[in-house]
C-alpha cells in the first residue's frame, strides 16, 4: 500500500457540522487520505451509506486497503472522478439527493511530497501539477505556451502576485532561448522577476505563481463553483454542506455563492409579509468561518490559511 501520510484538517468540525444521520446518504467529494470520510462511516449505521469522489489514482488505491472493512460491509462507494461530475456520477448509482456533503480543497500532502507530481517549488521535478494524471494540460504546457498576456492574467487572479509581469517577462525571455521544464528552473525566474527587497518578506518567492498554476491546470475555482452549484440542488431538508477553503480566491468564491443562497432579493418597502416564493430554503450554519485552533495549528502547518463554511438546506 502506498504510504499516503496526511493529516486531515478541521476533521472533527467538518464532519460535526454535517449533523450525521446514521441511515443518511453522504458524499465526501475530496477522499484524499480518507480522514473526513472515516470519520463519517463511524457514524453511520446499517442503512448509512457514503459516496468518496478522488480523481487521484493514488488516493483511491490507498483507501481500498484503508477503508477496505466500509467496502466490504457495502457502506462506501469509491468513484473516480473529479467532482465536477458529482450529480451525474451519483446519478449512475441510483442517488438524486444527499443528507450532506463535504469538501476539502486544496492540494493532499501526499501530492507536494510526491516530487514528480510537480506541485512543490521545494523540491525540483518535471513541471506538472495535474491532479487527473490523465488530462492533457500540465503546468509545463501553460509556462512554455501560453502568452505573456495570458500568463500574467492567470498570475494576477489566481496567485494576486503584484509581480505578475516582471515574472512573465522572465518567463518569455527565457523560453525563447530553451523550453523551461522543471520547478527549479521556474523558481529562479519567479525570483529574478522579484524585486530583492520584496522576495525577502511574505513566504517563498515562488508560492503565488505555483498556487496560479496549479489553479489554472486543474480549472479549480470553475469546476468548484459548478460543483457547490451541484451540491445545494443535492440536499434534502436539513442536509448541509461543509466546505474547507485554504486560499482566499476559493474561500471568497463559497462565501459569494453561500450568501447568494440565503440572502433575500431587494423587496418593496413596507412589505407585511414575505412572499412564499420569495423564501428562503438556505442558512447559514456559521455566519464566520470556522478556523483551526491552536493545538492544530501547532501541530500542522498547512492549517494556518484553513477556513470552513457551512450551509443547510431548511
Amino acid at each position: 500500500m502506498t504510504e499516503f501520510e496526511h493529516v486531515t484538517v478541521l476533521l472533527n468540525e467538518a464532519v460535526d457540522n454535517l449533523n450525521i444521520k446514521a441511515d443518511g446518504i453522504y458524499v465526501d467529494c475530496t477522499l484524499g487520505g480518507g480522514g473526513h470520510s472515516r470519520k463519517i462511516l463511524e457514524q453511520l449505521g446499517p442503512k448509512g451509506h457514503l459516496y468518496a469522489f478522488d480523481q487521484d489514482q493514488t488516493a483511491l488505491d490507498y483507501n481500498q486497503e484503508n477503508l477496505r472493512d466500509w467496502l466490504v460491509a457495502k457502506k462506501l462507494t469509491l468513484i473516480k472522478s473529479n467532482f465536477q461530475q458529482l450529480k451525474q456520477k451519483l446519478a449512475e448509482h441510483g442517488v438524486s439527493h444527499v443528507d450532506g456533503v463535504l469538501y476539502d480543497l486544496g492540494v493532499s500532502s501526499p501530492q507536494f511530497d510526491v516530487a514528480e507530481r510537480g506541485f512543490s517549488y521545494r523540491q525540483d521535478a518535471i513541471l506538472d501539477m495535474r491532479m487527473d494524471q490523465s488530462q492533457a494540460l500540465t503546468a509545463r504546457k501553460i509556462v512554455n505556451e501560453w502568452s505573456y498576456g495570458e500568463l500574467v492574467r492567470i498570475f494576477t487572479r489566481y496567485g494576486e502576485e503584484k509581480f505578475a509581469k516582471s515574472i512573465a517577462r522572465q518567463i518569455e525571455r527565457k523560453r525563447q532561448e530553451e523550453e523551461i521544464q522543471t520547478t527549479g528552473q521556474l523558481v529562479e525566474l519567479i525570483k529574478a522577476g522579484i524585486p530583492a527587497k520584496a522576495r525577502r518578506k511574505g513566504g517563498h518567492p515562488a508560492k503565488k505563481v505555483f498556487q496560479a498554476l496549479r489553479i489554472a491546470v486543474n480549472n479549480e475555482l470553475g469546476v468548484l463553483e459548478d460543483s457547490l452549484g451541484q451540491a445545494l440542488s443535492l440536499l434534502n431538508p436539513h442536509g448541509r454542506i461543509s466546505v474547507i477553503t485554504f486560499q482566499s480566491l476559493e474561500d471568497r468564491l463559497v462565501k459569494t455563492m453561500f450568501k447568494e443562497k440565503t440572502s433575500l432579493p431587494e423587496l418593496p418597502r413596507g412589505l407585511p409579509v414575505i412572499p412564499s416564493e420569495l423564501e428562503l430554503e438556505y442558512r447559514l450554519v456559521n455566519r464566520k468561518p470556522i478556523t483551526p485552533n491552536q493545538a492544530e495549528l501547532e501541530a500542522n502547518h498547512r492549517a494556518h490559511s484553513a477556513k470552513l463554511r457551512v450551509i443547510e438546506k431548511v
